[in-house]
């Protein structure tokens, strides 16, 4: 459910999101955001690990999606989704390695 939370919010934005958390990439989405004249071109990409909460509370990434956002620096974004159950709150965090 988080997953699929997240990818309709970077659609509804106007990008193109891939899903790739089956590959252990350290991040579960890309998102593109399309060239106005040329779509297929990307103006932008932003690599997005997604933690999803019942309700609220703590989140933390693992050791290789840590690695992954300091690799990634401004291009990471952790996406937390609190109360999916009910009514989904969407926090977007840039470059949660900054934060340690």
């Amino acid at each position: 459910m988080a997953i699929e939370t997240a990818i309709q919010h970077e659609q509804a934005r106007g990008w193109n999101v891939e899903s790739v958390e089956k590959e252990n990439r350290g991040f579960d989405l890309i998102s593109r955001k399309p060239h106005p004249e040329d779509p297929k071109t990307a103006v932008e990409v932003r690599f997005i690990e997604v933690n999803g909460r019942a309700g609220v509370g703590e989140v933390s990434l693992t050791s290789n999606e840590f690695k992954t956002a300091e690799r990634l620096q401004k291009d990471f974004w952790l996406c937390v989704i609190f109360n999916c159950a009910a009514k989904p709150q969407i926090h977007l965090i840039q470059n949660p390695s900054r934060l340690e």
